[in-house]
């Protein structure tokens, strides 16, 4: 069973903006709430994220290619390329969310909502990553070559 969180003022409006509401008798929704949420208690990694992370950087290949591809390809990009993209709080587009225009930590991590708002509970984020929690994206039609250990054990953060 999780634990109940209060939910801070800019997760109500993210909610209230995705068109969602809560009663208290419902389970609270997980919302992505974006990488900037996660550096005052994970600075390192933060910084590590920004320096070595090609998601950090990975709505560039999008704007790269999208002259190239019709708009519902490019759509199609947003679910590697971006963070939460369709989900509650997650990308919508570069003009309405900005912040979540590129592949952050809850690409890997899940939402954080219920992470941030219970102060870090390490039950209600995904911590131990696997080769498989990559294949969403990483699968062998989308990339040829892609070398999943030096990612996961020395350069993701």
């Amino acid at each position: 069973m999780r634990k109940a969180f209060a939910l801070p003022g800019f997760v109500l409006l993210v909610l209230a903006c995705a068109g969602l509401t809560l009663s208290a008798k419902a389970a609270q929704p997980l919302v992505y709430v974006g990488t900037k949420a996660c550096v005052d208690c994970h600075p390192s990694e933060y910084d590590s994220y920004n320096k070595n992370s090609k998601k950090a950087h990975s709505f560039k290949s999008v704007q790269i290619m999208s002259n190239k591809l019709e708009p519902s390809e490019v759509k199609e990009c947003y679910a590697c390329h971006t963070t939460g993209y369709k989900q509650p709080g997650g990308f919508e587009s570069l003009e309405k969310t900005p912040d979540m225009a590129n592949g952050g930590c809850e690409v890997c991590h899940g939402p954080g909502s219920a992470h941030v708002t219970s102060g870090g509970d390490t039950k209600l984020i995904k911590g131990k990553l696997t080769v498989d929690d990559c294949k969403a994206c990483h699968s062998a039609e989308r990339v040829r070559s892609f070398n999943y250990r030096p990612m996961i054990y020395g350069g993701g953060h």
